[in-house]
């Protein structure tokens, strides 16, 4: 990639428009994949007066935008409406993160676009699916972690609560990871047969599959997985975090037995190799490993274990992850001009197998829109366009 380029170097689906209604939350995420990888994703917001009532991220939130173009409608306006209609008959993918049943009374729901484009792929994001008693419910990343079981089963507060994490990882796995999946393999299909398709994502559901170890369990055997229950969930003193003498952090993930044997001779623990899943025996091991690492600064335990085959890792900061030289060899972050910031680092695309970007990405104003040249491409005349942005109708 080019210093000034706009997009990824990656074009794996290049010849792709998304148009995407959301603002924030799954459909954002699941948006910013699909523009990773070369898609054209259009962000479609409302007119201002009606502005308000979405959440406006942070500038540097979501790659501020990276790739992006941005259209304005008014959907309770017949003009604005029939207008994006319009436009979704020329796009491949829809996505759309309203309340269920929303965008069908609006007019611009999956029976009314695939009527004038049957090859349309259209994915609908909500909390709980489109339907069901709990249908209509608000929520936000923690509330679907929470029926999922992902809150029950993390390691308690002090005070006996469940934690309040800190990754999104409701919205970026359970939810935008699950429709853009949803969404490739019906591009796959459409492919295939020509035929487009309906996704129905669910957030709660997608925590459930992420859950999916210690509900199958409960299924079957009837136990009840929990803090503690399983070496997962920190029954186990060779799968936890352990304190250094500067106050550093470091996980030990030695769930095999060569890892396990590898980290307790490196610390001097021989007499703990065969105790590993003695359950009588885990609070002695967690007291003498916590007295090893305390006795020395953290540095020092990365430089003895972290080649020698122990599955130790350090508990980065934000601030030492982005100067990891791991990370730097990867070319992980890169740098973006922004018209209104300036000069910034920010995560390069996670794009598996495929050569990231090189030189300065060249960030949208956040003020800019592309109605005009987007309702031309799909067909409008100047005298439609004039008549749609005078009304208000588009902007």
């Amino acid at each position: 990639m080019t210093d000034n380029a706009s997009t990824p170097a990656v074009s794996m689906l290049e010849g792709t428009t998304v148009l995407d209604l959301s603002s924030v939350g799954p459909a954002a995420r699941c948006s910013r994949v699909l523009a990773d990888y070369g898609a054209d994703v259009v962000k479609i917001g409302p007119v201002p007066r009606h502005e308000g009532v979405q959440i406006r991220p942070p500038f540097h939130s979501y790659s501020a935008g990276r790739g992006y173009r941005r259209a304005l409608f008014d959907f309770k306006d017949p003009s604005g409406r029939d207008a994006f209609v319009a436009l979704a008959c020329k796009a491949d993918v829809v996505i759309e993160s309203f309340r269920p049943g929303v965008v069908d009374r609006l007019g611009i729901g999956y029976a009314d676009l695939s009527a004038g484009n049957p090859g349309l792929v259209y994915c609908s994001t909500s909390g709980y699916g489109q339907q069901g008693p709990a249908s209509q419910r608000a929520g936000h990343d923690l509330n679907y972690l929470a029926v999922g079981g992902f809150l029950h089963c993390s390691t308690r507060r002090a005070d006996g609560g469940p934690p309040t994490p800190g990754a999104t990882v409701a919205d970026s796995a359970a939810g935008g990871m699950q429709a853009a999946v949803a969404i490739l393999a019906a591009l796959l299909r459409r492919a295939r047969t020509g035929q487009g398709e309906y996704l129905d994502v669910s957030v709660a559901e997608g925590v459930l599959a992420l859950m999916a170890l210690h509900i199958d369990e409960h299924l079957a055997t009837g136990a009840e997985p929990g803090p503690g229950s399983n070496v997962l969930t920190g029954r186990y003193a060779c799968y936890d975090c352990y304190q250094a003498r500067d106050g550093a952090w470091l996980a030990v993930g030695a769930i095999e037995a060569a890892f396990w044997a590898n980290l307790c001779r490196a610390l001097g623990l021989d007499k703990l190799v065969q105790r590993q899943y003695d359950d009588d025996a885990q609070d002695e091991l967690r007291v003498e490993l916590a007295r090893v690492f305390a006795g020395r600064d953290r540095q020092h335990w990365l430089d003895l274990l972290l080649d020698a085959d122990t599955c130790v890792a350090p508990v980065y900061s934000i601030d030492e992850l982005v100067v990891d030289e791991q990370f730097a060899a990867r070319g992980v972050f890169g740098e973006a001009e922004h018209p209104a910031e300036g000069r910034l680092r920010q995560v390069t695309p996670l794009l598996a197998g495929q050569q990231r970007a090189d030189g300065c990405v060249q960030l949208p104003d956040p003020g800019a829109t592309h109605t005009r040249e987007l309702l031309a491409a799909a067909g409008l005349g100047e005298d439609e366009l004039e008549a749609l942005f005078a009304d208000g109708a588009v902007a």
